[in-house]
């Protein structure tokens, strides 16, 4: 298993990591399979997403923002509940395929973390099933 460490500087924002994945897939050679990348973290999430206009992460930030708003009528004592729940909208994992050593996505898409009770250095978890 390979591990990525991410830091983020805002309590919310997508942090395009597919730079991240591609240096892993080519240090380790990996040619033929599928990656797993996990969140082993409560208040983040992973997605695929565009990663070509730079308005589509800061849109799904407001927009999960404005689904989810901080409120103190949580009952979580550490005040960060909205962040929980974005990050169980998103999911803790993709799965993404490599094939002859690259990365297959569609033309605009990027791989993303989504932070959501940041700054934080979060640690991402990528398991290898393939050639």
């Amino acid at each position: 298993m390979e591990r990525i460490t991410i830091e983020t500087s805002r309590r919310e924002e997508m942090a395009d990591i597919t730079g991240d994945v591609r240096r892993i897939i080519k240090e380790r050679g990996w040619r033929d399979g599928v990656l797993t990348v996990f969140c082993p973290h409560t208040t983040c999430g992973i997605t695929v997403n565009e990663g070509y206009d730079p308005d589509v992460a800061w849109d799904m930030t407001g927009f999960f923002r404005g689904l989810v708003p901080s409120s103190r009528a949580f009952r979580h004592a550490e005040g960060n509940s909205d962040a929980h729940i974005k990050a169980s909208i998103l999911g803790a994992s993709v799965q993404l395929l490599v094939e002859g050593g690259s990365l297959l996505l569609g033309t605009w898409q990027a791989v993303w973390l989504f932070e959501g009770d940041g700054p934080r250095r979060r640690e991402l978890w990528l398991k290898w099933t393939g050639d």
